[in-house]
């Protein structure tokens, strides 16, 4: 089977897909999900265009994950070479403040 993308190309479209991703805003935070550290993983399956999100929720039983859900395919529609979306919730490792970006951090007075 040959890839319809090298792994050069694969990459820089993850990386666009990361970019797209940091227009999704938690909610509750009103900070970006990557930022927050919610994304722990994202691949990209270049001969069938599918995206896998492999992410986490600051809590188990958050009440706003479909609308993120919804942000994120919302958010990965932009990427033209993403085809299909799957968003995979996963609770290891816990997620924890230490996952924040500095700039998250800051913004929500954590040091």
């Amino acid at each position: 089977m040959s890839e319809a993308y090298t792994e050069q190309e694969i990459q820089e479209i993850k990386d666009r897909m990361m970019t797209a991703l940091e227009t999704v805003i938690d909610p509750e935070l009103g900070i970006d999900i990557v930022n927050l550290g919610l994304i722990y993983e994202v691949e990209f399956d270049g001969e069938s265009g599918e995206a896998i999100v492999k992410m986490t929720l600051t809590t188990m039983g958050c009440p706003l994950a479909d609308v993120i859900t919804d942000n994120i395919h919302d958010a990965l529609e932009e990427v033209t070479e993403v085809k299909k979306i799957e968003v995979k919730l996963v609770w290891y490792p816990a997620w924890t403040t230490d996952r924040m970006s500095r700039y998250a951090r800051i913004a929500l007075g954590i040091r």
